[in-house]
Formats: C-alpha cells, sequence, structure tokens
C-alpha cells in the first residue's frame, strides 16, 4: 500500500497502513480469547466550499472495547447530491478494505485460531452510513451489492456504527 494513506487518533498521528495493522494486531494481542468485529465505514459533511470525507477503522473487542483510526479525505467543492455523497463514501470504505483482504486479513485471524475454541473470532465488515428510512433508502441494494461482490458483509443503519457514529464524529 502506497504510504500516502496516512491515519491517526487521539493518541497517534500520521500512521501508516503498516502501523494501523501492528497496532490492530498488539490490539488483539492483549486479548486473543474475545470475538472482535473489524469494521471500515465512511461518512462526510458538506462544508461550504468543500466536501470533507473521514473513513474510520474500527476494531471493535465485543463487550471489552475497542480500538480506531481515521483518514481524511476532501473533495473541494460542495458536494450536494446525496448519492455521489454516498457512492463516494462506499467508495473509500471499499479501497481501504480491499488492502485488509488475505495477507493482512490472515494475519490478524491467525492470533485468534489458536483460541477459537474458546470463542475467539474475527468478524469483517463495512458499514454504510444508509438506511431504511429517510432519502439513503433508495441506494441500499446499490450500495450493499458493491461491497457483497467483494465478499464482504454490508451493514447499514442502525448497526453501522462505524459510519454514523464513529466516523461522523469527525467529519465536522
Amino acid at each position: 500500500m502506497n504510504e500516502y494513506y496516512t491515519f491517526y487518533n487521539v493518541s497517534e498521528k500520521n500512521m501508516s497502513f503498516h502501523t494501523v495493522i501492528d497496532r490492530l494486531k498488539e490490539f488483539i494481542e492483549k486479548d486473543p480469547r474475545s470475538t472482535y468485529v473489524l469494521s471500515i465505514g465512511s461518512d462526510s459533511h458538506v462544508h461550504q466550499k468543500e466536501t470533507k470525507f473521514i473513513t474510520a477503522i474500527h476494531l471493535h473487542r465485543v463487550g471489552k472495547g475497542a480500538w480506531g483510526c481515521l483518514k481524511n479525505e476532501m473533495a473541494q467543492r460542495p458536494i450536494m447530491s446525496v448519492r455521489e455523497k454516498i457512492s463516494m463514501e462506499t467508495a473509500l470504505s471499499i479501497e481501504i478494505a480491499y488492502y485488509f483482504t488475505s495477507q493482512y486479513l490472515n494475519d490478524l485471524s491467525d492470533l485468534l485460531i489458536p483460541y477459537s475454541d474458546e470463542g475467539a473470532d474475527l468478524i469483517f465488515e463495512i458499514h454504510l452510513d444508509i438506511g431504511k428510512k429517510g432519502m439513503t433508502k433508495e441506494l441500499i441494494q446499490e450500495m450493499t451489492g458493491r461491497i457483497e461482490a467483494m465478499g464482504i458483509e454490508a451493514k447499514i443503519k442502525p448497526n453501522s456504527y462505524t459510519a454514523f457514529s464513529y466516523a461522523n464524529r469527525f467529519t465536522k
């Protein structure tokens, strides 16, 4: 992956994707007997002269906390079309999720395999900022289809917390 992709969170700035993988491994190694949900989600906010997109990587140790990081992207114009914004958010999430397939996802899963009889598991999802209510309901089939074509489970509201909650906090 190109090191152009820099991630950050409240504790650390300018993380490369390889550093993110290391942090995810460190988080799993602290409790390898747990179930984890690794999710990618994006959200956006239209400002006066630009649209800010945030893509989040979120690793939830179910019932026991989480680790996450973010990546900024800017469109140098206000994007007023809901379809265009949601399509961009979906594309940004897919782009980051693509890098988890194969080697990195296997590396994370390998940490849990010795503990699978004790409940250890890793679930991989993309979270979309769309739901069955409001203007985005017409986009559900199209956007989830793009993700499911990659063999990744797509989550929509109210189950898509990485997009509508975590990423959303940082778009303003």
